[in-house]
């Protein structure tokens, strides 16, 4: 991202403002630089500036960027047209064009290679992929140290059902809560509403490469005090713990009871009660997860 020399939002008004009164008030530039507290050689410089029109429709002279135009290193127009010939031949990958370019005897680095192809569109990457993180997965050491989240749907798109489900991995306490299609901002609502009934404190959420776990959810919890990290991609083990409960949920409730909504809403609050506070498990000792909780 380049950086602007100013981050003041006033100063493109101010300039223009100068501008007009030398162009359209007879002010000269020294009287106008020291009107608005510059030198005479800046007011000068933004006379010559090519108006552009910024909020509300006001004509202002903009911050330009810092960055600058030149660097005494870079590559020559000569070394980046032949890369980006050898490119457009068989679009080969940026390893191969390097190779390929050494045995012509260009001494280019492949990060060069790699810089010119991107600045070119000519890579494959989209702007739409999406956007993952991988920080070190933590150990359950403690409740609330790792949290697994999924969705789960249920029925065909004309008549589906879905829910969202999480558990600590370090007590085996789960959540669940029946929702409509699931998207991020759904998915932000079920962390801060499972985190409200939680009796430990989330630090780090796992979840899928769903569409409902985007940048924008990553955003929204992080801003709540909360680590999203991603599981490996085709790696649904990454996810095991949380994707065993949906299994649990899905035989011991809702196979159960009616194919409703309404049904939903009022039998799997219900049922993670029972799970947390009285189902034993045979991986906590037959524990029930609010006795590890509270013996922790």
């Amino acid at each position: 991202m380049d950086m602007a020399y100013s981050q003041n939002p006033n100063l493109p008004r101010v300039r223009m403002e100068a501008v007009e009164l030398v162009k359209y008030h007879g002010w000269s530039a020294r009287q106008a630089a020291r009107r608005f507290g510059f030198s005479h050689c800046a007011v000068r410089l933004w006379l010559l500036r090519q108006p552009e029109y910024g909020r509300y429709g006001r004509l202002v002279i903009p911050t330009r960027s810092s960055r600058p135009l030149h660097h005494p290193d870079e590559l020559s127009p000569e070394i980046i047209n032949r890369v980006l010939e050898l490119r457009s031949e068989r679009q080969q990958c940026a390893e191969i064009l390097h190779h390929r370019l050494k045995s012509e005897g260009i001494l280019v680095s492949l990060s060069s290679v790699k810089r010119i192809l991107k600045r070119n569109h000519c890579t494959r990457f989209s702007k739409w992929k999406k956007w993952h993180q991988y920080p070190v997965r933590p150990l359950a050491a403690s409740p609330g140290a790792l949290i697994e989240l999924d969705s789960m749907l249920d029925g065909q798109p004309s008549d589906r059902l879905s829910a969202y489900a999480l558990i600590d991995l370090y007590s085996r306490w789960a959540f669940a809560w029946p929702i409509g299609q699931p998207n991020s901002l759904l998915s932000a609502r079920f962390i801060a509403r499972a985190q409200e009934t939680a009796p430990f404190k989330f630090q780090t959420v796992q979840s899928d490469h769903g569409s409902e776990f985007a940048k924008w959810f990553t955003k929204t919890i992080e801003h709540q005090g909360f680590v999203h990290r991603h599981s490996r991609v085709r790696t649904p083990t990454d996810n095991g713990h949380i994707e065993r409960f949906i299994q649990t949920l899905q035989n011991d409730c809702l196979a159960r009871i009616p194919r409703t909504m309404k049904s939903w809403q009022k039998e799997i609050p219900e049922f993670i009660r029972y799970y947390n506070y009285e189902r034993p498990h045979m991986a906590l000792n037959y524990q029930t997860p609010m006795q590890v909780v509270r013996s922790y």
